[in-house]
């Protein structure tokens, strides 16, 4: 398991940006628009250590973050997403999304951290009992 980054929502993406890059000192390492989604990601990270991102996660759409909605979860890249998935299962964990594209599924920490798996590398072929599996609660 390789950490990956920690997403952040932002209300103000501009101001955002100012204090991680400008005073904090991170830069900017990729950028993604999402048009269909309505949002942008942009990923910062320190430039000594550019492989822990900070993933800011701004909705175009004005949206109240109350609860910690504002912090988003933890993602981990992983060999295989079916035997960690199945692993954490047998385990007790609940799979909040399960991998049904053989790519990405979350599940929740005790204290509802949302951890967000990814396969390294390719997508896994749809495989059962993942495919056909519901969403249980939120993620």
């Amino acid at each position: 398991m390789r950490y990956l980054h920690t997403m952040v929502r932002v209300t103000d993406l501009n101001a955002s940006l100012d204090f991680y890059v400008n005073k904090l000192g991170l830069k900017e390492t990729r950028r993604i628009e999402n048009k269909g989604g309505r949002f942008t990601l942009v990923f910062v990270a320190p430039p000594e250590n550019p492989d822990a991102e900070v993933e800011l996660t701004y909705n175009w759409d004005p949206e109240s973050y109350t609860g910690g909605r504002n912090f988003g979860h933890l993602a981990y890249a992983v060999d295989d997403i079916y035997a960690v998935c199945q692993r954490l299962k047998d385990k007790g964990v609940t799979i909040n999304r399960p991998p049904r594209d053989g790519r990405m599924a979350f599940v929740r920490s005790p204290d509802n951290i949302s951890i967000e798996l990814l396969q390294k590398g390719a997508a896994l072929p749809p495989a059962e009992p993942w495919a056909s599996m519901p969403n249980t609660g939120v993620w």
